[in-house]
């Protein structure tokens, strides 16, 4: 099964820089992206359309802003948006697919600002969602992925010491990783390559980062420790313009 995850940082600023070629190059069974920045209303403004896939969109209520949406091939037994409790209400940042052998979380986490002024809404989200991740795992097999929004070691930022305390990589987001990974949970590329260094799926605008692969690895596949013997690969796709982040792509034996 290959299924991927890409921040698009506005979907239809992304179509116009590419997005439709990689989608339909690659092919994947599920296609998960975070900050659509649309409404489904808007769908017409798109030349694009996935055609032979099922789309599941969650917009924010805030038009422009944030929102997730999953292409998937096969129709899910289920759908459900948000969780139940904690969180951020009408952001559109979750989505769960059900199918009979696992589920398919997709998840746009809440950047906690420059100022950090989020951190405390970020730790509340993170609780909801990792109670949310277990209470799925206790049925059957999760694959989790999106935009989590932070670095969980030195090894996944280029410059991790100058980088310590800021947004996306203070000990409170840092942290909540690793009690999730504590919880029954495998960041699937860190299981495949352990060791691999510059490694990154984001790079600032600014100062050619992208040029100079001064980035951060902040995308991710997290997968039930169970299954996590099945993921074959997971490749990150740096080559693949169109947003400031890049696809990460998972390939597993489901």
């Amino acid at each position: 099964m290959r299924a991927v995850t890409w921040n698009v940082n506005g979907l239809r600023a992304c179509e116009k820089k590419g997005f439709a070629d990689f989608f339909d190059r690659i092919d994947a069974d599920f296609f998960c992206i975070q900050e659509t920045k649309m409404q489904e209303d808007q769908l017409t403004q798109l030349a694009f359309t996935a055609e032979g896939r099922h789309a599941f969109w969650n917009s924010a209520e805030k038009r422009g802003y944030s929102g997730t949406a999953v292409f998937a091939k096969e129709a899910p037994d289920a759908v459900t948006k948000e969780m139940e409790t904690g969180g951020v209400a009408n952001e559109g940042r979750v989505l769960t697919l059900e199918y009979p052998g696992f589920f398919l979380v997709n998840a746009y986490v809440p950047n906690v600002r420059r100022d950090l002024e989020r951190i405390p809404l970020r730790m509340e989200w993170e609780d909801a969602l990792r109670a949310h991740l277990l209470a799925l795992d206790a049925k059957k097999p999760v694959l989790y992925c999106g935009d989590l929004n932070v670095a969980h070691q030195p090894i996944d930022l280029k410059n991790a010491k100058s980088n310590e305390g800021n947004a996306g990589y203070t000990p409170e987001e840092r942290g909540k990783m690793t009690e999730l990974l504590a919880a029954g949970f495998t960041d699937a590329f860190r299981y495949k390559y352990p060791d691999r260094t510059d490694a990154y799926t984001w790079w600032s605008y600014m100062g050619r980062a992208r040029e100079k692969n001064v980035g951060w690895r902040i995308d991710y596949w997290i997968v039930s420790n169970r299954i996590a013997e099945r993921v074959q690969d997971v490749v990150i796709h740096a080559d693949v313009m169109g947003s400031d982040h890049c696809p990460l792509e998972l390939l597993i034996d489901l």
